[in-house]
């Protein structure tokens, strides 16, 4: 089974096929795109394990057919995970138990343990299975239901994006999340959070008021809205909202203020109780001013500041998954108390979830609640998969080594230099504040080092 590329094949099918099967009662969510890793954050020279919807994945660089491949986690030999294997010399991908290796396809090519005359690479149980994909702005989409079926599925990219693609400036960034696609997608459809969750990040208290939101058309692709009074009471203008089942959403808002600014997350589903957030952030400024501000702003910096926005909410919504599960048979609306138009959009996906029977891991119990460390983690969950945290992250270990080496001689040498009256003052002076300045250095990079590792529990909105 090969891979596919991009989007433009849809033009030329004559069958395009919606997301989530034919059933107009059920969402079936292996009949669906979704994004698995910014292709920036990939490294063609070793392949990259991911999870999803419970399915142990191996994503690598295909060097003969210049494309990403995703397959099965599972050599058909011993079943040793081929993540941790490598591409050998071939382009191919190579398992790390006894070398079997695979081409593109999925087929096996050489089994060294094998005689020639066997031929058992040729048996279609030395094959491994491969998921279609395709590279869609940006990211790395992956498809993991019938293959036949994946190049008349559309791939869910951002509508404006396609309309005007180089007209915007573009945020990304992506994190491990304890909790459930449907958790986090019903998050970010409720703007009335903003205010109170993301106080002294994205959001002020005071800014909380009455809101009135209305659902255009609804189905079971998904749903439109708006938010006519939009943010900041008002202050900003009208706000679109567009669900796109299963696992994207956007809100769209233009104000004379900031122009035209996009807030679009793809929830990931890896398993009951995890999912993996593409946040990406369009926008088109107008004045060219903050676009040149952002332009030079390391992209490793701004991941720091949004795993700080994540985190605002992040311990509540793993334990308030649980108090639901808690409630057993009840419904939502029985669960939970929702008496305000603010809760609109959320009791709209609610029922998306009902009338098409769209939980993706219905009947499965979440796993026990994770401790507060665990839930800051941010090493595991960011960090190590994304490129430009890693390598800002080595580079940071590199000079306070460094500023620790020459403080560590700047001190020896002092002494040195006093005892012999070798040094004129200006010198001396320049010899004694080396080590202090390279011990302020070493201090500051370790504040900065411990935000790639870990979070802070106590929100913004909760210091005093």
């Amino acid at each position: 089974m090969t891979a596919t590329q991009g989007t433009s094949r849809l033009d030329e099918i004559s069958e395009v096929l919606p997301a989530g099967g034919p059933d107009s009662n059920r969402f079936e969510w292996a009949e669906a795109w979704y994004p698995v890793h910014y292709v920036e954050d990939l490294d063609k020279n070793r392949p990259t394990r991911f999870t999803l919807l419970e399915q142990d994945v191996v994503i690598w660089w295909d060097f003969n057919a210049e494309t990403w491949r995703v397959f099965a986690d599972q050599c058909p030999h011993r079943l040793a995970p081929l993540s941790e294997g490598r591409i050998n010399e071939a382009g191919q991908l190579e398992c790390p138990y006894h070398g079997w290796a695979f081409s593109g396809s999925g087929a096996c090519e050489h089994i060294p343990q094998a005689s020639p005359e066997i031929e058992a690479h040729l048996s279609h149980r030395a094959c491994v299975a491969s998921m279609p994909t395709a590279v869609h702005q940006g990211l790395l989409f992956v498809y993991p239901g019938k293959a036949e079926n994946a190049p008349k599925v559309p791939i869910p990219g951002i509508d404006p994006l396609e309309e005007d693609p180089d007209g915007w400036v573009l945020l990304n960034t992506f994190r491990d999340l304890p909790y459930d696609a449907l958790t986090l997608l019903e998050n970010v459809l409720d703007a009335s959070h903003i205010p109170y969750t993301h106080h002294k990040t994205v959001g002020k208290r005071e800014n909380a008021a009455p809101m009135q939101m209305e659902i255009l058309e609804s189905g079971k692709q998904g749903f439109q809205g708006i938010w006519p009074e939009g943010p900041r009471k008002g202050q900003l203008g009208t706000q679109h909202t567009t669900f796109v089942a299963p696992a994207l959403m956007y809100h769209d808002l233009t104000s004379k203020q900031f122009g035209r600014t996009l807030t679009v997350v793809y929830a990931t589903p890896i398993r009951k109780g995890e999912c993996r957030l593409f946040a990406r952030f369009p926008f088109k400024f107008s004045s060219k001013l903050p676009s040149f501000f952002i332009k030079l702003t390391p992209r490793w910096y701004s991941h720091i500041g949004n795993n700080r926005v994540l985190e605002d909410d992040q311990i509540f919504l793993h334990l308030q998954e649980r108090l639901l599960e808690k409630a057993g048979n009840q419904s939502y609306a029985q669960a939970c108390y929702l008496p305000t138009q603010a809760d609109r959009y959320v009791i709209t996906f609610r029922k998306w979830i009902s009338d098409f029977q769209a939980d993706p891991f219905a009947g499965q119990t979440l796993p026990p609640a994770s401790s507060t460390d665990a839930l800051m983690d941010r090493y595991h969950s960011h960090t190590q998969h994304c490129g430009s945290c890693r390598s800002a992250l080595k580079r940071i270990k590199q000079i306070r080594q460094g500023a620790l080496v020459i403080s560590a001689i700047a001190w020896s040498c002092l002494p040195v230099a006093i005892a012999f009256d070798a040094l004129p003052p200006i010198a001396a002076v320049l010899l004694t504040a080396t080590p202090l300045a390279a011990g302020s250095l070493w201090f500051w990079l370790g504040n900065l080092e411990r935000k790639f590792y870990v979070g802070d529990p106590v929100p913004p909105r909760n210091l005093q």
